[in-house]
This record gives C-alpha cells, sequence and structure tokens, in this order.
C-alpha cells in the first residue's frame, strides 16, 4: 500500500529523489532533475516538495486522480501490432515533465487547475471498469504517465490481476531505475521519437534526445514489452528526408526492423499555432524513406489514408489487416499471427479478432468525464 497523505489522499509518498548539501530535494524520476525547495513543484507540476517526518520529501501530488475515461480502439494509441482490434481504457492525469510547444493535449498536459480536471479514480476501480467495459488493456496517456508513475504502476498492477493489459503512451524520458519498475508493470508501449536532433529536442521540448534513445533500447532489449514508436512531423522542425532517413536507419540498426514506426500530422496548437498544419505528402514521404531504410510497418496518422494505415506482410506483400479509420477491414492473418499467403510470421501481439467493443466506427467513448475536457491523439 501507498503512504498517503490522511488529509489528502492524492498526495502520495515516492522513492526516486534525494537530499542536496543546501537542503533542496533532488527529484529523480526523470533526467530533468528538478531541485526543489520545500512547496515547490517540478516542471511536470504534479511532484512536489513537502515537509514530513523526515524533514522533507517528494511526494505525487495527483495519485487516484484521473482526467476522465475513455474507451477507444486500440488503434488510437496508436497500437497496430498489439490486440489490434480490441477496446482499450484511456486515462491520464495532468501535467508534463516536458514542454513541447506542439504539445496536441496542452489544456491537459499543461493544466495547473487540478482539482478541476480530475475525478477519483483508484486503480482497482479502473480495472473494474476496464472489465465491464471488455476493455483488453488500459492506456495511461493524453499526459506522460512517467509523471504519475505510482499510479500508473499500482494501476497496472490493479489490472494485471484482473487480466487487463497495461500500455504506456510515453515520451521516453525517465531515468534507469524507476525506468525498470515503470515498464515491468507495462505490457505495451507507444514512445515518442519527436525528431532525430538535439536541436528539435532542447528548442522545442526543452529535453534531450539521448535519454529517450536509452530508454528505446532498454524496452527493446531488457523487456516483453511490446514496442511502438511515433513521431509528430512539425513543418520545417524535424521533416527533413535526411532527418527522417536518419531516424529510421536508427531504428532499423539499433532495435530492429521489425518494430513499427507512426508518422502523425501536426495541427497548429499551444505555442505554435501560427505554424503550417502538416501535408499529407509529407507523411507519405516519411513512410517511403522509412521504408527504404529497411523498417517493414511504417504507418501514417491523423489523416485518412487506407493504404498507409493497413499493414502489410513484409515478405510477400499481401494486405494482412485492412485499416479504415480507426475501423478494421479485411483480416488476413492466421491464428499464429501469420500472413494467410506465404505463412511469414507478422511481428506483433495478436489475439483472435475481435470488434471494438462500445467503438464502432473509431468513435470514442466518453466514459467518465466530469470536466468536458477532450482528448486528441494527434
Amino acid at each position: 500500500m501507498r503512504e498517503r497523505d490522511p488529509h489528502d489522499p492524492a498526495t502520495v509518498a515516492t522513492r526516486y529523489w534525494q537530499r542536496l548539501d543546501d537542503g533542496r530535494l533532488e527529484c529523480q524520476l526523470c533526467p530533468r532533475c528538478c531541485r526543489l525547495r520545500e512547496g515547490q513543484r517540478g516542471l511536470c507540476f504534479v511532484r512536489a516538495a513537502r515537509s514530513g517526518e523526515r524533514g522533507g520529501e517528494v511526494v505525487l501530488t495527483t495519485y487516484g486522480r484521473s482526467s476522465g475515461l475513455y474507451l477507444d480502439p486500440i488503434e488510437k494509441k496508436p497500437l497496430n501490432h498489439f490486440l489490434p482490434g480490441t477496446a482499450v481504457l484511456s486515462l491520464g492525469t495532468a501535467g508534463c515533465n516536458l514542454f513541447c510547444k506542439f504539445c496536441q493535449n496542452w489544456e491537459l498536459s499543461k493544466s495547473r487547475e487540478l482539482a478541476r480536471l480530475a475525478e477519483p479514480a483508484e486503480p482497482e476501480q479502473i480495472a473494474e471498469a476496464a472489465v465491464r467495459y471488455g476493455a483488453h488493456s488500459v492506456a495511461y496517456t493524453y499526459n506522460d504517465p512517467v509523471i504519475f508513475h505510482e499510479y500508473a504502476i499500482d494501476t497496472a498492477a490493479a489490472c494485471r490481476a484482473r487480466g487487463i493489459d497495461s500500455v504506456a503512451v510515453t515520451a521516453g524520458y525517465i531515468c534507469e531505475e524507476p525506468r525498470r519498475e515503470f515498464f515491468a508493470a507495462m505490457d505495451a508501449a507507444n514512445i515518442d521519437l519527436k525528431a532525430f536532433s538535439e536541436r528539435f529536442y532542447r528548442h522545442l521540448t526543452g529535453a534531450q534526445l539521448a535519454p529517450v534513445l536509452e530508454t528505446l533500447e532498454y524496452v527493446y532489449y531488457e523487456t516483453d514489452v511490446w514496442l511502438e514508436l511515433t513521431t509528430l512531423l512539425v513543418p520545417g522542425e524535424n521533416d527533413s528526408d535526411r532527418e527522417i532517413a536518419g531516424m529510421a536507419r536508427w531504428v532499423a540498426e539499433h532495435l530492429g526492423p521489425q518494430v513499427p514506426m507512426h508518422f502523425t500530422a501536426f495541427h497548429p496548437a499551444f505555442k505554435m499555432v501560427q505554424a503550417r498544419a502538416t501535408p499529407i505528402e509529407t507523411l507519405r514521404r516519411a513512410r517511403q524513406i522509412a521504408m527504404a531504410e529497411g523498417v517493414r510497418y511504417v504507418y501514417i496518422g491523423n489523416v485518412h489514408d487506407r493504404a498507409a494505415s493497413s499493414t502489410y506482410c513484409h515478405h510477400c506483400g499481401a494486405l494482412l489487416i485492412e485499416r479504415i479509420g480507426y475501423t478494421l477491414g479485411a483480416w488476413q492473418l492466421d491464428s499464429a499471427g501469420r500472413c494467410a499467403q506465404c505463412a511469414t510470421p507478422c511481428a506483433g501481439v495478436f489475439a483472435a479478432r475481435g470488434p471494438h467493443v462500445l467503438c464502432q466506427n473509431g468513435e470514442q467513448i466518453d466514459v467518465q468525464n466530469p470536466s468536458g475536457f477532450t482528448p486528441r491523439e494527434w
């Protein structure tokens, strides 16, 4: 059981911090390593330094609070090779440990009004809701689950006890020890590889590229977590042929050609409302470049393109899983996940095909949304 504040059950003690010689507390959850004096919050806003019996500690202030529960198609995360055709129960909290100027969910990730956006939702309640609504998995998304580390892990444990999988949608910006604990609780992850340049990470996200690459390699080589990658292509910032080719080459060589990549369209938002939306031609070009670099499964998102959203056999080219928006069409995988034409295995975690429970035609079901916040998975 977590040690919870008797006056505020949403506040729980955390492990990943140390006291500095000058009396400040250094949070060691993510590479940002915020150094906090009593009463201060980290950049993520949800982890804070407070006084305590031991003279101060770093706490999480959003435990058991959700911005709402939504039933989605798993393809919306996006995950195309993890239980395709099933429903996932999605939740987030408030705050984020990155400061992406192009954030598509900034109303939530940059919220400083926790009470308005948060409704009590205990881990066991979330697991029960997933069972009740027919979800095969629960996704920690909308804002980065790294910052609600303890809440996500406890919810994943409650879900695992009920036979429900857990999915992390994250930027992968996390330190080594908490990373190990976090991904041990997950079954699948879509990690945002936001760009392949240090300039982009520093100037547009306030973070660094190297820790993200370390997380990708850790997840791929050291865990059983199913991994897919997403890159939001921002015109003029991370969409050059050279950068896309370098990124795809790194993925193919350092992870493997079977790791799916998703290139998704940017829509003007937050600090970049004057920027251009991503042309569909840019996404299609990125897909072709990545495939030319050896990545077998490359998709485009936030646009309607049936061909570029569907899955094909990397050996014979046969259509394996057809996608019309978030709805599945033709299905040409056998019960072992092999191509029905040439018997070549398709990388992924596949179950018997089933409908999107309460999510027909890709419609998102709002199970619990007291705030009226509308999340977007750009």
